[in-house]
């Protein structure tokens, strides 16, 4: 996300760090309420306004990117009901194997990527790649078997990766310890909110369109989806923002606060390291592996997303009502992540939060395995999407708080977060064959350990990032920013 910073962005930068608290200097912030971990209330008017116009500018073109990003994956995930299998003469495993092909693509790119995204535009970048998988996402429509279908979704997951690591880096170089977790799980609504219509949109392409101009339903879905995308690449050319003392509409003055509010908010803050330094100390900072390990184990949990319409299939509805039963749970999802965040920015606490809803999570699960009622079922269903969900947005904020020492560090250290993750979606398919129906009992199960292996990682990171607290105080008694637990 951050450029080469230029001798003028020095002057810029030099002029923030050595301001007085006089209101002179135009990036200077006036605010005296702080927490017990430095993290400061906005009370300045002039940071204020800047955060809203962040919010209006910034946040619903991310918004729309994710929802077609994850809308165009979803495409194979719906075009299942719609007999994309038989179509594709898919046998055995090869349906699942053709879902987690993505993500090796997926996994592929996502490091080189935010590594180079601090030395491109960002906003060209981004778009550039939108593009690309919008139109990959059209051209899908043409497979005509296993292995066609195999190279598509393998190159649709290479030019996805770049778009969610990018998207969270870029809210972090603009957004606070208090703000982050409320504006990720904001832009992660764009997920649910493309998992909640997906069916909705898809079920009258497939009743309306299946056969037209000889072409499958599921086929429509894919020039659809795909051609609508391409739409929101050129927009998003126009509309995101590069670096704080770099964005295209923000005011000098504006660029100035926006740095200079981010470099007070971050613990250990340094300028001007290299991309492989910031690889280096990614690597060799061992918050980063906790957090890669947490991540994992949540998206291990996670692996419903994929199979979510064939779960809800077996409560014995038909195809059109299993589609429309798919979007209660993720409205639901969409609330409890936003509320959940919000709360975690309110109180600065992620340890709780993060407990809390792995056990609601896990409660869900047992009751969805347990009976074959239907509404008891129904209820677990919306219990584990929901509290699920609500982790999320809290663990990839909370790494890019802890380990974002520098621009490119927190790069790096959010893309192995999500990269390492993410590797969960390439063996949890196999966790949800159909062989489990009706009660899906193995994959709850394992969705159970998984969602316990988060809380346990999330109470060493506590106690850890306690420790370092005190030493922090015992060394030096003046400092006032401290890491959040």
């Amino acid at each position: 996300m951050a450029a080469t910073i230029t001798h003028d962005d020095k002057t810029n930068i030099a002029h923030i760090e050595s301001a007085e608290h006089d209101d002179v200097h135009k990036g200077e912030i006036l605010s005296d309420k702080v927490d017990e971990f430095g993290a400061a209330a906005k009370s300045d008017p002039r940071e204020i306004a800047l955060v809203k116009k962040l919010d209006w500018y910034m946040m619903p073109i991310l918004w729309l990117m994710y929802f077609f990003n994850f809308l165009d994956r979803n495409a194979m995930i719906n075009g299942r009901l719609n007999g994309l299998e038989k179509h594709l003469g898919l046998k055995g495993s090869q349906y699942n194997t053709c879902v987690s092909i993505l993500f090796v693509g997926y996994l592929c790119g996502q490091i080189p990527s935010n590594m180079i995204l601090n030395r491109v535009k960002p906003s060209w970048y981004m778009a550039g790649f939108c593009m690309a998988w919008s139109v990959l996402s059209l051209l899908t429509y043409k497979a005509v078997d296993y292995k066609s279908m195999l190279v598509c979704r393998f190159l649709l997951g290479l030019t996805e990766a770049p778009f969610y690591p990018g998207a969270l880096y870029m809210i972090s170089m603009f957004y606070t310890r208090k703000e982050i977790a409320t504006r990720m799980s904001i832009f992660y609504t764009g997920n649910m909110a493309a998992s909640s219509f997906s069916g909705l949109i898809a079920a009258p392409i497939f009743s309306g369109l299946d056969g037209v101009h000889g072409l499958k339903g599921w086929q429509w879905l894919f020039i659809i989806q795909g051609a609508f995308s391409m739409g929101i690449a050129i927009l998003a050319a126009f509309t995101l923002p590069d670096s704080p003392l770099k964005t295209r509409w923000l005011t000098q003055e504006e660029r100035e606060l926006a740095h200079a509010r981010i470099a007070r908010d971050t613990t250990g803050r340094r300028e001007g390291t290299s991309v492989w330094t910031g690889l280096r100390e990614a690597c060799t900072d061992w918050r980063t592996w906790v957090f890669c390990l947490m991540d994992n184990m949540h998206l291990s949990a996670n692996g419903f997303k994929n199979f979510l319409p064939s779960v809800i299939k077996t409560l014995g509805y038909n195809t059109t009502i299993t589609l429309v039963l798919t979007c209660p749970p993720y409205l639901f999802a969409a609330f409890v992540s936003v509320a959940v965040s919000w709360s975690s920015g309110r109180f600065n606490e992620r340890t709780w939060h993060t407990t809390a809803s792995k056990l609601i999570a896990c409660a869900g699960f047992a009751i969805s395995c347990a009976t074959l009622n239907i509404g008891a079922r129904f209820l677990g269903i919306m219990l584990f999407v929901g509290a699920t969900y609500g982790v999320n947005n809290i663990i990839l904020g909370w790494t890019a708080s802890v380990v974002g020492q520098t621009d490119e560090k927190k790069a790096v250290a959010i893309a192995m977060a999500n990269t390492f993750g993410n590797l969960a979606s390439v063996y949890t398919p196999y966790l949800w064959p159909k062989s489990a129906e009706p009660r899906y009992t193995q994959p709850m199960v394992a969705s159970i350990g998984f969602s316990i292996g988060v809380v346990l990682c999330a109470w060493v990171m506590k106690f850890a990032l306690k420790r370092q607290n005190k030493k922090i105080r015992e060394q030096d008694p003046t400092r006032t920013n401290f890491y959040v637990y």
